[in-house]
């Protein structure tokens, strides 16, 4: 499951930056730079991340900032509290991701 994601952003990734388009150069390099540390740390920019990208609902983005936590250290239980305020802040239209996320999480922390 975490390759196969993996992979399959990777591949498309380059495809699309292949086409050379500017603006999405740009907002992609953006998107970088933000969770670089600074006032706040990295860590605490994926957590955040994470959050917004389960309000969101988007499944591709908590994959990912799952994997980044997963990286920097994030617990299973600081896990738990970021998918209760995903939870509190988005309401029970989260409760579907939140399933899909814990599968995703118990993958990684699998693959140890």
């Amino acid at each position: 499951m975490i390759q196969e994601f993996n992979d399959y952003r990777a591949k498309m990734n380059e495809r699309i930056l292949a086409h050379d388009n500017k603006v999405i150069k740009r907002f992609w390099s953006l998107d970088h730079q933000t969770y670089q540390d600074g006032a706040l740390d990295t860590k605490t920019k994926e957590m955040l991340g994470l959050v917004a990208s389960m309000v969101l609902r988007c499944d591709d983005c908590i994959k990912y900032h799952l994997g980044k936590c997963h990286e920097l250290g994030v617990n299973t239980d600081e896990i738990f509290e970021i998918f209760a305020v995903a939870n509190l802040v988005g309401g029970s239209i989260c409760i579907p991701h939140t399933r899909r996320a814990v599968e995703y999480w118990e993958a990684l922390q699998e693959a140890v």
